[in-house]
């Protein structure tokens, strides 16, 4: 898996505001973007149980995919951080400081040493 860098992400809120500039409704409110936020959860919410739940899909419903919920998800993230101005990049890296930092001995590490190339 390759690093998403800092100039990807900032890529990314480029793309999603050119594209979103082209219209004359723009951006969603902040309220309006925490309920697309929300249904798009619950999309894949629904497509998660689907695969790895109990809940089988019925007969008569679409394809879908995971991967295309958390496409959906991504757009809407980056949509409202545009909205409100804040750079994922740098929101990332606040989050995995504090995360790295906070979080460092949760958990059982691996052995490095032990582990087959």
């Amino acid at each position: 898996m390759s690093q998403l860098t800092q100039s990807d992400l900032q890529s990314m809120q480029k793309r999603v505001d050119q594209y979103i500039s082209q219209f004359e409704e723009g951006y969603f409110s902040p309220l309006t973007m925490m309920a697309r936020f929300t249904e798009e959860v619950g999309e894949l919410a629904r497509e998660v149980n689907h695969r790895y739940g109990e809940k089988p899909k019925k007969d008569n419903e679409a394809e879908n995919t995971i991967e295309n919920e958390l496409g959906d998800l991504l757009f809407v993230t980056l949509s409202f951080a545009n909205s409100l101005n804040i750079d994922l990049a740098e929101a990332f890296d606040q989050s995995m400081t504090k995360i790295e930092t906070r979080d460092k001995n949760r958990w059982t590490k691996k052995d490095i040493g032990s582990e087959k190339s």
